[in-house]
């Protein structure tokens, strides 16, 4: 499990500074915009999968540069998606989690889709997690990054967008703070299943825990 080694807020302010990935950047900013302060950010909505109604909710805190996620991604979502989520019985909520400018740069393009495309493009994005994060420099994962968006049909000007938008970065690097400081997520992926905190283990000791809360539920 990557283990959280830096403040929510220091983190946060590195995952800011987009300008540590230049080919991310068209132009340099005018110098009378290098003082604006970031603007405000506001807490988005969850993204869901599955019913509304389902009678247990999983909460997943997952960072795109976090190996664990990505296998837990590759392996056990589908199996939860066949067998509770795709049924009726869970309702999946996959929050982001900035632990370095990097995962939020990947965050910012699992976003740039909209909603509707946002849990294919994080498939795309853990499923290729070892090649992308595989660079020597922030030109290379840029590219990397720009990549997967192409496969997504993302357009070079649509991504570049999405990067260059600071209000939609403050948000993110909000919503992350908020929901990672009231559940006191300490490292990824951890789960919320029903209400109850849960540390990544073998999908048999997960199933274990929805079963008995799904159980609980009647």
């Amino acid at each position: 499990m990557m283990l959280l080694r830096r403040s929510l807020i220091a983190a946060a302010t590195a995952a800011l500074t987009l300008s540590a990935l230049p080919a991310m950047a068209q132009e340099a900013k005018p110098a009378e915009n290098a003082a604006e302060p970031a603007p405000e950010g506001k807490v988005l909505p969850d993204i869901a999968l599955g019913q509304a109604d389902a009678p247990v909710t999983i909460i997943e805190y997952a960072s795109f540069t976090c190996s664990h996620c990505a296998v837990f991604h590759d392996e056990n979502l589908p199996r939860l998606k066949a067998e509770y989520i795709d049924t009726g019985k869970v309702r999946f909520i996959q929050r982001d989690v900035y632990f370095d400018a990097v995962g939020l740069w990947a965050g910012i393009l699992a976003r740039c889709g909209g909603d509707e495309k946002y849990y294919a493009v994080s498939d795309l994005i853990f499923d290729d997690q070892k090649n992308w994060l595989n660079a020597k420099s922030g030109d290379e994962i840029a590219a990397n990054l720009r990549k997967i968006g192409a496969k997504a049909g993302m357009t070079t000007e649509q991504m570049d967008a999405c990067w260059n938008d600071k209000q939609k970065v403050a948000d993110l690097v909000a919503t992350f703070q908020t929901h990672a400081t009231a559940d006191q997520v300490e490292g990824t992926p951890t789960f919320i299943i029903a209400g109850e905190k849960v540390q990544n283990q073998p999908w048999e000791e997960l199933k274990k825990i929805i079963d008995a809360k799904l159980a609980e539920k009647g």
